[in-house]
């Protein structure tokens, strides 16, 4: 006879299994099999998609419904000189955290549904709209998430309510000019004299110093195959960041007329594309005052810690961006994580996960009570 495995031997079970299985945005294929298995073994009712992966489930009844979310897909990353998919981001853990909130739940009797969102692609910033599109959220009244913090905001054993994250744009773009010889500089339109443009620019955009924001570039390519050649052409990539959405907007606004003004002034061909696009933290107080309560509840007061603003951003937010009346807010779980989010080496203390499923239980029974 098999030993019987304790609950946090389950918790830890999965996420081993998850860690060593990652799988990229849109491709969690064998991630949502596995989900599924073990909502099979648990025997809860859930949904798969016919056209993304993910799944949902659900348990209680009532008419309400309370939901939390967890993201499952991992990132593509170097790691030891090789490109594969990594969980640096902890998704493994939010994974393991919440199936262990609805194996401490599954057999309440609960006057409300508790709904469990197991979304894909978090981090191609996709995987939040399409659950909306697919309606998910469309009669929920409270939304939770979840995630490890670093050890700069959160240490073991301390867990904030909220997550104010800062809201993000990418952005891809190319330079066409014109190769010329070394010698002859003049005759050719060289586009590296453009991207040092760029970079001035973006160094010039002053907005008001009590907000945080950044534009950086951070990736460049310019080869004219040959170091006697002035490369013509170019492409370049941008980071663009903000704790707040309307400022964000505005140096949306900077760019573009920064560009505008760079290719006038050098004569070339200068196109971007705004790509993925993760909005800023739109907060519930109610949520977030649930959660509070319900960490001192779980765990006891001298592990809360306050909310919590980080210029990282997750596309969570797009829920109550998308869903203005939906009462949202993500509880921070303190990890000993390092040496950072999304670093091919991220490591934690495993027993943030024990940490985070309890106080997720605990969080969700008493939405589930909320008027």
């Amino acid at each position: 006879m098999g030993q019987v495995k304790t609950y946090e031997e389950v918790i830890y079970g999965w996420f081993d299994h998850f860690h060593a299985h990652p799988e990229v945005s849109w491709k969690e294929v064998e991630t949502t099999k596995k989900i599924a298995s073990i909502l099979d073994e648990m025997k809860i009712k859930y949904k798969l998609f016919s056209d993304v992966t993910g799944l949902v489930a659900e348990i209680g009844q009532g008419e309400e419904v309370i939901a939390v979310r967890a993201d499952i897909d991992a990132l593509w990353q170097e790691v030891d000189g090789t490109m594969r998919a990594n969980h640096s981001c902890g998704h493994d853990a939010n994974i393991s955290m919440v199936l262990g909130a609805l194996l401490d739940l599954k057999d309440e009797k609960l006057n409300k549904r508790i709904r469990f969102i197991f979304q894909p692609a978090e981090e191609t910033g996709g995987g939040a709209i399409e659950m909306v599109k697919h309606g998910v959220i469309d009669d929920v009244s409270y939304l939770f998430g979840v995630h490890l913090r670093p050890i700069e905001e959160l240490p073991l054993g301390k867990v904030t309510p909220a997550i104010h994250h800062g809201a993000a744009m990418f952005l891809k773009g190319s330079i066409h000019g014109v190769d010329a010889h070394g010698a002859r500089p003049h005759q050719g339109k060289n586009s590296i004299d453009v991207i040092f443009a760029i970079q001035q620019m973006l160094k010039s955009i002053y907005i008001d110093p009590f907000e945080v924001y950044s534009a950086k570039l951070t990736k460049i390519v310019a080869d004219g195959g040959s170091t006697n050649i002035i490369p013509g052409n170019a492409t370049f990539s941008m980071d663009i960041r903000a704790q707040k959405n309307s400022v964000l907007e505005e140096l949306q606004k900077r760019i573009d007329k920064g560009f505008e003004g760079i290719r006038n002034m050098f004569g070339i061909e200068l196109k971007w594309d705004w790509l993925d696009s993760t909005p800023g933290a739109e907060v519930s107080e109610l949520a977030t005052q649930i959660a509070a309560d319900s960490i001192v509840e779980a765990i006891g007061t001298e592990h809360l810690e306050k909310p919590i603003y980080t210029p990282g951003s997750d596309d969570f937010h797009y829920y109550t961006v998308l869903r203005p009346k939906l009462k949202a807010a993500m509880i921070g779980i303190g990890a000993d994580l390092t040496p950072g989010l999304h670093h091919p080496k991220m490591t934690f203390n495993k027993e943030a996960l024990i940490t985070g499923a309890k106080v997720l239980t605990t969080t969700l029974r008493n939405a589930a009570k909320t008027n």
